[in-house]
């Protein structure tokens, strides 16, 4: 059902990236990988500190 429910979510995602425009899409992907950028840091830096 997992698996059901990402291949779902990530035809919707991809259905909507394919009817935006470059611009958007483009400033969209910047925004997503700065974000989890920031997480995957955030999360590095608390497991270095936990050790």
């Amino acid at each position: 059902m997992i698996l059901l429910s990402a291949l779902v979510a990530m035809a919707v995602l991809i259905g909507t990236a394919a009817h935006t425009s470059l611009p958007v899409f483009l400033t969209a992907s910047a925004a997503i990988t700065a974000w989890l950028l920031a997480f995957g840091a955030r999360e590095g830096i608390t497991r270095l500190r936990r050790r």
